[in-house]
């Protein structure tokens, strides 16, 4: 694989564990709010070779054991298992993040990983203004996560237009019986489309009365607001 960035240190993005962050460039998605906008499409680099990155992982690991691979979307490249399998056989703890449109790939990932975290971003009506023509993917990887035996999390950035009372009954519905749900607060700062950096986000009051009905679908609800 290569790789379009690296993070050395992060104690957010894995739950309880201090972690390196990996980027992936290229999405199989165009969400107008993203924030990684210059991974989705057209990245020309510069790129990390997979030898390099493992080479800076273990120098660290004395101080980090724990790799997260995000993007872009990972799964969309076809050689990812294998270097998951890479992180494993040296020892690290693994959490791959995903939007679940590619449940063949994210199965086969599935014996590498420690921790999955997959968007549920909208209803199943506006993922159309995602790009996405088909959301049988989506909901076959909830399955997948589902029953797979490995931790994880669904997540949902509070996008205004895309979450609101009027989709968060049928969210409830794509994931009712999960574990756990988190929502993130949605950051207007370089978005894929410039007109998402004027919006104004949803209030934290708005935010906790969704997951009252999000809580009610699932196990364990978290905020990152």
């Amino acid at each position: 694989m290569i790789f379009a960035g690296l993070q050395k240190t992060s104690l957010i993005d894995y739950p309880d564990r201090v972690a390196t962050v990996l980027f992936t460039s290229g999405c199989n998605l165009r969400c107008p709010y993203c924030h990684n906008g210059e991974l989705v499409h057209s990245y020309t680099g510069p790129f990390i070779e997979e030898d390099e990155v493992l080479e800076t992982l273990l120098e660290r690991k004395n101080y980090v054991d724990s790799v997260v691979v995000t993007g872009g979307e990972p799964t969309i490249h076809p050689d990812l298992p294998g270097f998951l399998a890479r992180l494993k056989e040296n020892g690290f703890n693994v959490k791959l993040d995903t939007n679940g449109f590619n449940p063949d790939t994210l199965r086969a990932c599935l014996p590498f990983v420690d921790y999955i975290a997959m968007d549920v971003k909208t209803s199943t009506e506006k993922y159309t203004d995602l790009e996405a023509s088909n959301i049988e993917p989506l909901t076959k990887s909830i399955k997948i996560i589902k029953t797979s035996g490995v931790d994880y999390e669904f997540r949902c950035t509070a996008v205004p237009g895309f979450v609101e009372t009027e989709t968060i009954n049928e969210i409830g519905k794509l994931v009712k019986g999960a574990k756990r749900f988190v929502f993130q607060q949605f950051r207007p700062e370089k978005t894929l489309d410039p007109n998402y950096n004027g919006v104004k986000p949803h209030s934290e009051e708005y935010i906790r009365e969704l997951g009252r009905v999000i809580g009610q679908c699932v196990d364990e609800i978290y905020y990152k607001i």
